[in-house]
């Protein structure tokens, strides 16, 4: 679950090859703490509120779409593919957690992987359901950071073998595009 690609991940490639390894770890922390949001939201039981409210949960699908649809937009017409080497003015540590945060903040389906799946994991017989989730809950996102910090850590490799093959920059970045606009859409359409 964690290998699918995702608004997190392609913005975690996308800072660690403008900016390097440290950027990417950065904004890595903004996801974490992403994650932790809605796991602890799932785990008190405020995920479910979400849900309930349609309009809650709509708006926050609506935002996270409409800033898919932003990142296809940069990646098709930015003029320059992501995988490209280029030199950057440095985003601060604060700017590039915030946009970890809010990555992972407006992708609804973090908040349902955290109210439809944990909960089928935890056995109210086996003891305490609020520790079982919080345990779930820490335990999936540490799975995640490490694996995600694994594609942080060999993103600069990619670039650089890719920066010698300018014909699939062209292709990666309207494939990128493509993704993230059908994500945008499928988020659109999707029924709660």
């Amino acid at each position: 679950m964690v290998l699918t690609p995702g608004p997190n991940m392609i913005y975690l490639i996308s800072r660690s090859i403008c900016q390097g390894r440290r950027a990417g770890y950065i904004s890595l922390c903004g996801v974490a703490l992403g994650f932790m949001f809605y796991m602890l939201c799932a785990a008190l039981g405020l995920t479910a509120l979400l849900m309930t409210i349609p309009l809650a949960y709509d708006a926050l699908r609506f935002a996270g779409a409409v800033y898919l649809l932003w990142m296809a937009w940069q990646a098709i017409f930015g003029g320059k593919s992501p995988f490209q080497l280029r030199d950057l003015p440095p985003d601060s540590a604060g700017k590039l957690f915030s946009m970890g945060l809010f990555t992972n903040l407006l992708n609804p389906k973090a908040a349902v992987i955290y109210l439809t799946l944990l909960p089928q994991f935890i056995h109210p017989a086996q003891g305490n359901v609020l520790g079982q989730s919080l345990t779930l809950g820490f335990s999936q996102i540490v799975i995640s950071m490490l694996v995600n910090g694994g594609i942080i850590f060999t993103a600069g490799t990619i670039a650089s073998f890719l920066a010698n093959r300018p014909g699939w920059q062209k292709v990666q970045r309207w494939l990128m595009g493509t993704v993230l606009a059908g994500l945008a859409l499928k988020m659109l359409v999707d029924k709660r």
